[in-house]
Formats: C-alpha cells, structure tokens, sequence
C-alpha cells in the first residue's frame, strides 16, 4: 500500500520531476563552475534527492487520498482505533512514521548537528504547517499525524546519528570524499538494477 502510494507520485509527477532536476543540475554545476567549487557527487546528489523527496511528499499530502473526515484535535484518538497489522495501521500509522523518516535524516545532515531540539522543531512546524493545509483543501487536520511524523523525523535522527558515528571511527580512506562518491556510483547503479528488474523488484516487495 504504501509502494503504491509511493509509485503513484513518482509516476504522476515524472515529467515535473524530470524538468526540475535538469533545471536545477544545471544551475548548479554551471554555480560551481562560476566560482570555482570543487563537484563532490554524494553531496550534490543527497540534495538533489532531498528537493525531489520534498516534491513528492508535497503531492502525497496535498493530492492524495482526499477525505472529508471531520478534523482530530485528541492526541491518539485514531492511532489507537487501528488494528495493529491492519491495511489501515500500515497505511495511517506506518505510512506517516516512514514518510518522514527521510525527511529528519535530510535536515539532521544539513544542519548538521547532533542536537535533537532543532530537528524536532523543524519537524513540528513541517508537520503543522502540512495538516493546516489538508484542512484548507477538503482534507482534514489530525494531530496525530503530527505526532507520528515527529516519530518518523526522530528515527530519521537517529539514523543520521548512527551514521554520523560510525563514520568517525573509520579510517579517513573511507570517510574521503573519493570513496564516497564511488559507493554513490555503486548504489545508484544497485538501484537501477533492481527498479528496472521486475523480478527483483518483486522479491523485495
């Protein structure tokens, strides 16, 4: 349900999505060029990634699954009326924790920092900020979907910080921009593979 979801906003928004990312490579390699700044390719693509992730969890809130439900002021009302392993829990509950995952990773790693109060914070009026505009556009306001997105930026958090961990006790060979950037080649190659490969993609379905 969630893939679906997923694909549906990939697909819809293909052509937007295309246009965009040669608009902005563009920008930016002919900026980098300009001023002489050095191209390191994980960077450039952890933030092309995270303009096109921000595009798409804007149409998945916005033009989704379109309700007119009445708005949930009551912390856990809904969370606590699914059935645990329901397609409803994994939708509602799962669904929102996951689409916000990515999205505490991205901002703990372009802030930068290992506090936890800057990212919450930015999660939060995020978060807000999307539920008051589902109820201005026929959706609903749910307070619970505020606190399950806070989840999903927090585990994103952690993420980051295990991540950030880690690499500080590699050795710098791993830890240079160089390795890094062969690792990118090799996983966006992996990714490739498996998207255009029904069977695999079938397997990890």
């Amino acid at each position: 349900m969630i893939e679906k979801t997923l694909q549906n906003a990939f697909t819809e928004n293909f052509p937007m999505i295309f246009i965009f990312t040669v608009v902005i490579v563009t920008i930016r390699l002919v900026y980098l060029s300009v001023h002489k700044h050095k191209f390191v390719l994980y960077k450039e693509l952890f933030m092309l990634v995270f303009l096109i992730y921000a595009m798409l969890l804007f149409y998945v809130v916005t033009f989704q699954d379109v309700n007119y439900g009445t708005n949930n002021f009551i912390p856990f009302k809904e969370i606590l009326r699914y059935e645990v392993g329901s397609k409803l829990f994994i939708k509602n509950i799962i669904g929102n924790i996951i689409l916000f995952i990515p999205y505490g990773l991205f901002v703990s790693y372009v802030l930068k920092t290992r506090k936890l109060s800057p990212i919450m914070i930015i999660t939060l009026v995020t978060s807000f900020v999307i539920e008051i505009t589902q109820a201005k556009i026929g959706r609903t306001f749910d307070i619970d979907d505020i606190i399950l997105n806070i989840v999903g930026g927090f585990l994103g958090y952690l993420i980051f910080i295990v991540i950030d961990t880690l690499e500080s006790h590699l050795p710098s060979f791993f830890t240079s921009d160089g390795f890094k950037n062969v690792l990118t080649i090799i996983i966006c190659i992996i990714l490739a593979i498996i998207y255009t490969n029904s069977s695999l993609w079938g397997i990890l379905r």
